[in-house]
């Protein structure tokens, strides 16, 4: 066969490289799938889309069945919530390992489930029984696991606001609230036992949105900029992101904890919002999340943890029509209820808008049409 000529192997090896990138991409980043909608599209339709994107992380506010049978047999490794409502009844050890059986054990076998969060942002709530649950339903729910031979498949843990922090700035000096250190410190000595990670939801528009005029723009999308240098440390921070991380790491450093990871639950930015949400533009959400999932292929550390990759969940797959408080709320999500991509993020995905049954296989049967034919016309 003669060797084709310089032009047409430049776009072979083009359409090769965008279908690598578009495929890579996906890779590592993980995903919040809320469901305060009513327009969302079926689970069925979503695994398509997921798996599409190649993303293969999900951490859901529930242990939603529907969603979770939906993802059997798929490579998609899913995060599940125990809601701030369960606390009280999980400190009970017998109401425990009935959640568990109930809501775990029916879908493990087929369905991928790493991680139960217990609660969502209780230490910064006014709930004061919430808080004094949260650990005990903390250590119920991992006991209940190790009792039913699942610990080594699934840990336990709790997402936590940013307020926890009483400082952030410069990273080295990051502290918790002093209030909350009574509730902290064992939570700590949970996560260093059982080896699970401290887990934040991390939003950097807060900050711009509140401080436009002080907090550099460039700064909190990824954008080259001068960045700002920690005075303790000297390490050189160009995002706010990486700066938030490794606050919390300095918080827990100060509680005597060098061994526990720290993740980001939550992080994204919205494409709409209030007058006042100073930010919330599709531009703004475009280019931070865009640049935050080209980060994370990078595969890198934060300044402080080089060696360490970020782990991050965005928030969130779909726009939320029922989210109540500001109209950002129910604008974070990358693509709308129909599948059509709020922004264009670089992740391709496909939504099946017909029954379940034009799935995977008709899809592999486009791609396997459309790709020799690209071939033939950059080889002919």
């Amino acid at each position: 066969m003669a060797t084709p000529p310089p032009r047409r192997r430049l776009l072979l090896l083009l359409l090769l490289f965008v279908f690598s990138v578009s495929t890579a991409r996906g890779q590592g980043v993980g995903i919040n799938y809320g469901q305060i909608a009513n327009n969302l599209p079926a689970p069925s339709r979503v695994v398509h889309l997921l798996n599409s994107l190649n993303i293969t992380r999900v951490k859901l506010y529930d242990a939603d069945p529907i969603v979770l049978s939906a993802f059997a047999s798929s490579p998609v490794e899913f995060v599940i919530g125990l809601g701030n409502e369960h606390l009280q009844q999980m400190t009970d050890p017998s109401l425990a390992q009935a959640w568990i059986q109930t809501h775990v054990q029916p879908y493990i076998s087929r369905t991928k489930i790493n991680c139960i969060t217990v609660g969502n942002e209780i230490l910064t709530g006014n709930d004061s029984q919430l808080i004094s649950n949260l650990l005990p339903a903390m250590e119920t729910v991992s006991g209940a696991l190790v009792n039913l031979g699942l610990s080594d498949k699934i840990y336990v843990t709790t997402a936590h606001s940013y307020g926890v922090l009483s400082n952030s700035f410069p990273p080295s000096s990051g502290i918790f609230r002093q209030d909350l250190v009574p509730y902290i410190q064992p939570i700590l000595e949970f996560h260093a036992r059982t080896k699970s990670p401290f887990l934040i939801n991390a939003y950097p528009f807060f900050a711009y949105k509140d401080n436009p005029g002080e907090v550099s723009l460039d700064y909190v999308l990824f954008r080259p900029n001068a960045g700002s240098i920690d005075p303790v440390t000297n390490l050189h921070y160009d995002n706010m992101l990486y700066a938030q991380i490794d606050a919390v790491y300095s918080a827990i450093r100060l509680l005597g904890h060098t061994d526990i990871q720290v993740k980001v639950s939550e992080t994204g930015w919205p494409s709409k919002g209030d007058v006042n949400e100073v930010g919330a533009t599709p531009e703004n959400a475009q280019l931070y999340n865009g640049n935050l999932i080209n980060r994370i292929a990078l595969n890198e550390g934060t300044p402080a943890k080089p060696s360490v990759p970020i782990d991050v969940f965005f928030f969130a797959l779909f726009n939320e029509d029922l989210k109540p408080g500001p109209a950002s709320e129910r604008n974070y999500g990358l693509y709308y209820p129909d599948g059509t991509p709020v922004y264009n993020i670089g992740l391709q995905g496909f939504l099946p808008r017909m029954s379940y049954s034009f799935s995977a296989k008709n899809v592999i049967l486009l791609f396997n049409f459309f790709v020799p034919v690209a071939l033939f016309i950059c080889l002919s």
